[in-house]
C-alpha cells in the first residue's frame, strides 16, 4: 500500500489520543493521530515522523501522522495499514493459493472480522492484528489491554465449530523483526487465549513489514512464539 503528500516533521506532543502536534518545514501543526494506543515508546518529543496531507477543506485537520522513526527503525503506526496490507497480501497468494474471493468486514454472529477468504475448498475467517512493540526485535501485541482482542479469539473459535476455517495475522510493522509473541506482561489472559485458540486449529500467523514513509509491504512470515519464555531462547 502507498501514502500520498507525504511530509517530514518533528514530534512535539500529543494532547489527546486523536491529534499530535509536529513540526513542519519551521511551523507548528496539529495532526490526526491514526492510532488510539498508547505508543509512549515511540511517541518522543523531537522524534522524526512522517505525516500524510490532505487537500480536503471538510477535514478537521490538514495532516494525519502515518510514520515514527526510533533509533534508526521507521514505525508504521497507521491503525487502518495492517488490514490493508493483509488484503494485498491474501490476494495475491501470500496466504493461501486459489483464492477467489476475499471480502473485508465480514459479520459472523456478534463479531465483524477483519478478511473473509475463500478458496474452492476453504471459508477462512481472518482476524488482522497491527504489532508497534518491538523489544530486541520481537514484536509484542497488545501494547494495552484489548478485551475486544480476546474477544474475536473466542469467536474465532465458535467458527471452527461450524466449519469454517480461522486465522489471527499479526502484521509486524517495523523491519528487521525476528518474530511475534503475544505481550504477557500487558495482558496474560489474551496470550492463553492465543494458545488455547491454536490447539482448536485456529492459525496463528506474523509477517514483518518494509514500513517506508510513504507505504508498507508485507516482506516475509515470521516465527510465532506463544509459550511463556519461548521468545526469550532464540
Amino acid at each position: 500500500m502507498k501514502y500520498e503528500n507525504i511530509r517530514e516533521g518533528r514530534f512535539l506532543a500529543r494532547p489527546n489520543r486523536f491529534l499530535a502536534r509536529v513540526e513542519i518545514n519551521g511551523q507548528e501543526e496539529v495532526c490526526h493521530v491514526k492510532n488510539t494506543g498508547r505508543l509512549s515508546e515511540l511517541l518522543i518529543p523531537g522524534a522524526r515522523v512522517y505525516v500524510e496531507e490532505h487537500d480536503n477543506p471538510r477535514r478537521k485537520t490538514r495532516f494525519s501522522l502515518i510514520a515514527i522513526e526510533k533509533e534508526g527503525t521507521l514505525y508504521n503506526i497507521d491503525s487502518q495499514a495492517p488490514n490493508k496490507v493483509a488484503k494485498e497480501w491474501v490476494e495475491q497468494g501470500g496466504f493461501l493459493p486459489g483464492v477467489t474471493l476475499v471480502k473485508p468486514e465480514k459479520t459472523y454472529q456478534q463479531s465483524r472480522f477483519d478478511l473473509y477468504i475463500e478458496t474452492r475448498e476453504k471459508k477462512v475467517f481472518m482476524e488482522v492484528k497491527g504489532v508497534t512493540l518491538n523489544r530486541d526485535g520481537i514484536g509484542y501485541f497488545p501494547d494495552a489491554p484489548t478485551e475486544r482482542g480476546k474477544k474475536h479469539v473466542m469467536e474465532l473459535c465458535e467458527a471452527l465449530s461450524e466449519g469454517y476455517e480461522a486465522a489471527i495475522l499479526f502484521v509486524v510493522k517495523f523491519q528487521p523483526a525476528r518474530g511475534f509473541a503475544p505481550n504477557r506482561d500487558s495482558q496474560p489472559d489474551f496470550a492463553d487465549a492465543l494458545c488455547q485458540a491454536r490447539k482448536k486449529g485456529v492459525k496463528i500467523l506474523a509477517v514483518e513489514c518494509q514500513a517506508e514513509p510513504d507505504g508498507l509491504k508485507i516482506v516475509r512470515e515470521l516465527p510465532v512464539f506463544l509459550e511463556e519464555g519461548e521468545a526469550l531462547k532464540i
